[in-house]
């Protein structure tokens, strides 16, 4: 199933479903747990999502952020286990509700949590110094086969989204890199400017600065499609112009980050279709727009089964990975 076609399909389920349910509305404020510190991405995310529900009329209740980013995130889905059934409470993550217990011990389970929706996709590029030999990332691959543990690709924490979809490009080409963990994605941008680090897979709002400057220089895209036309961003080269990895060989043809909105389990279906209605309306105003040409995100309205069958579809994929790593803790197996 195609993003489109989840939109499409998203959008046609809950206007068939909301209107017999959606009777409930919140009877006090509304914490929004976010799964990271503040100014961090899942931050940024939460935050355009209240300014949006406030400006725009959308949800008449107060809205209180609370950053609970310990532990990769697992701070903020422990809350949400501590607060089961309560309907106030959003939480705001990525991927990292369901594939953090896989790969730690943890005092909850992804059943602790209920999806509600996902709204934007976080794509992920392979970047390379502007003078990097490599023109392509095949070029970049074989590279790393010729001499293997040399070329040190950097990214965000370990056993995390980065460290994965290297270990990814491993398991799927042969090559060997050298991953170097950094406590974020600014400052993997950084040290790849530097010339600290061969290679980097950031999201294109964590290397748009040294992108202008002239500093770095993007390989490929891991989407299925061309990222969305905008104004050049560097030279005369804009994100459109940017080749899919998989036009260029790299059998990935999608690697990307869903950012999720979920509530405690246990709460209410006409709960749930409230927000669901809400986040829909927040997909549709200028100010989340305007979010998703800052950050270069694709927007993706996800709900109900298209929702549930992504997050299937996703973890198994990244699971395999970790498998394969042996990164899979013994309570997980």
């Amino acid at each position: 199933m195609t993003i489109k076609t989840a939109l499409i399909a998203g959008t046609a389920l809950l206007a068939a479903t909301v209107p017999a349910l959606a009777e409930w509305t919140p009877e006090r404020p509304v914490e929004f747990v976010v799964a990271s510190g503040a100014g961090g991405g899942t931050d940024n995310f939460a935050r355009t999502i209240q300014a949006a529900l406030t400006r725009n009329d959308i949800l008449d209740q107060n809205m209180v952020v609370l950053n609970k980013g310990g532990g990769s995130g697992a701070e903020a889905f422990l809350y949400a286990r501590q607060n089961a059934a309560d309907p106030h409470k959003l939480i705001f993550g990525t991927n990292n509700v369901y594939l953090l217990p896989h790969v730690a011990q943890l005092a909850y389970s992804a059943e602790d949590l209920q999806p509600v929706a996902a709204l934007a996709l976080d794509e992920f590029l392979i970047w390379v110094k502007a003078d990097a030999p490599w023109q392509t990332s095949m070029e970049l691959i074989e590279a790393a086969k010729a001499e293997p543990g040399t070329i040190v690709f950097g990214g965000s924490q370990s056993k995390d989204t980065d460290e994965t979809l290297v270990a990814l490009i491993e398991q799927t080409t042969g090559a060997d890199f050298k991953y170097v963990p950094f406590n974020g994605g600014g400052e993997v941008g950084v040290q790849l400017a530097g010339g600290h680090i061969a290679a980097n897979v950031n999201n294109p709002n964590e290397n748009i600065g040294q992108w202008q400057a002239g500093a770095i220089r993007p390989l490929c895209v891991f989407s299925p499609e061309r990222m969305a036309e905008s104004e050049p961003v560097s030279g005369d080269m804009g994100w459109h112009d940017i080749p899919t990895c998989a036009e260029q060989g790299l059998e990935i043809e999608r690697y990307q980050m869903p950012r999720t909105v979920w509530l405690p389990a246990g709460t209410d279906p006409e709960v749930v279709a409230f927000y669901q209605d809400a986040l829909t309306r927040v997909a549709e105003t200028q100010e989340w727009k305007d979010y998703l040409a800052k950050t270069s995100q694709t927007a993706a309205v996800l709900t109900g089964d298209e929702l549930t069958a992504f997050i299937e579809e996703n973890e198994a994929a990244t699971v395999t990975v970790f498998e394969a790593e042996g990164w899979v803790t013994a309570a997980a197996q």
